[in-house]
């Protein structure tokens, strides 16, 4: 899909996407002594999940959306800030899937790009990673996370391939094996009319359910500007999912479709964590001007210095709250706010750091 970068800000935030332009240098941060500061040594960890008993996270290290780049997925340490590769695209070779749709053709080639993640409990009790991925195909992949404390390893269980013409973002889990997932966009509308349409705030695509047996259908009123982040109640009945375009987290009915409240006027929404306290944390990017983004195009090496804020969501009464605001240092281009005890830790698309932030 050939794009000049003026007109594809809209495509990098919430496709967290890589774009093939100029590269530029970003800023750093490394003082350990402060309460927000960095942590290097990863490609593009653009989503992240809490493990069980808080001593460890799951990045999810980003490729690019048309699998021209591989990603990974990596294990970061809190108390030794130790990152370790977990899986790259080759390692499951050979493996039958048991997970997911029957039909999965096998695990996901060399080119393996995650994206979004969510971790969730099977009805067995095993602890299942849902994975959206890019490379070689489009796809929901299955793993299951094993181990305790520290120490954890991710196993390749299965997969549920896209339906065509979609391109993925977030997933969230539901119960009985199912999952919802949000297509933010068709990969073959043109760049000028999908950015067009971003900023009229027009729809650009919709949220999906797939269930076992059944396959996908459209989300009722999950329709909308660049959907992001989504995720379920614990019990499954309600869906919230981030319209980028609209700036708004929609609290859907699942079994109706009826959108019950909106929490808006939250700029360029990313993705979505449930924190400790039952709230929702939503990533949300404060800038997208072509300025902003120049110095992110294609960034290995340092942070992007995107403005950002990690807002907190009542699910009741959808007010919102700002955990945290970020000028783009020490690190900005948050795509992810993650709350663990008593800190914080934010991903973003570009880059190789995290952010790791003492709450108050």
């Amino acid at each position: 899909m050939p794009m000049n970068c003026s007109r594809v800000v809209f495509l990098t935030l919430a496709a967290s996407m890589w774009i093939a332009c100029e590269h530029s240098g970003g800023v750093t941060g490394d003082d350990p002594k402060a309460t927000a500061r960095t942590i290097s040594g990863f490609q593009s960890p653009e989503d992240l999940v809490a493990l069980p008993g808080g001593q460890a996270i799951l990045v999810s290290e980003f490729g690019d959306m048309e699998g021209k780049r591989a990603g990974r997925l990596s294990l970061f340490v809190l108390d030794s800030e130790a990152r370790r590769v977990l899986f790259e695209g080759g390692d499951a070779d050979g493996v039958a899937p048991e997970w997911g749709d029957p039909a999965c053709p096998g695990p996901p080639p060399k080119a393996f790009s995650p994206h979004g993640i969510q971790l969730s409990k099977r009805a067995g009790g095993e602890l299942q990673l849902l994975v959206v991925q890019h490379g070689g195909r489009e796809s929901i992949e299955f793993f299951q996370v094993e181990g305790s404390g520290d120490d954890y390893q991710v196993a390749w269980r299965g997969c549920v391939v896209a339906p065509e013409d979609t391109w993925l973002n977030s997933v969230a889990a539901l119960p009985g094996g199912g999952f919802v997932t949000t297509n933010m966009m068709s990969r073959s509308a043109g760049g000028e009319d999908l950015a067009a349409a971003f900023q009229r705030g027009e729809a650009t695509g919709y949220a999906l359910e797939w269930q076992p047996g059944r396959g996908f259908e459209i989300l009722s009123s999950s329709r909308g500007s660049m959907p992001n982040g989504i995720e379920v109640s614990k019990d499954g009945s309600r869906v919230f999912l981030n319209s980028s375009g609209e700036q708004e987290v929609r609290r859907i009915v699942r079994e109706t479709g009826e959108v019950e409240a909106r929490a808006s006027g939250i700029p360029h929404l990313d993705n979505a964590r449930w924190a400790p306290d039952g709230r929702l944390v939503v990533a949300s990017v404060t800038s997208i001007s072509s300025e902003a983004f120049a110095p992110c195009m294609n960034l290995a090496v340092g942070v992007c210095p995107i403005p950002f804020e990690i807002v907190a969501i009542d699910p009741v009464s959808m007010e919102s709250e700002v955990l945290y605001r970020s000028d783009g240092t020490p690190m900005g281009g948050g795509t992810v706010g993650l709350v663990v005890g008593d800190e914080l830790f934010v991903g973003s698309f570009a880059g190789d750091r995290i952010l790791r932030v003492a709450l108050d």
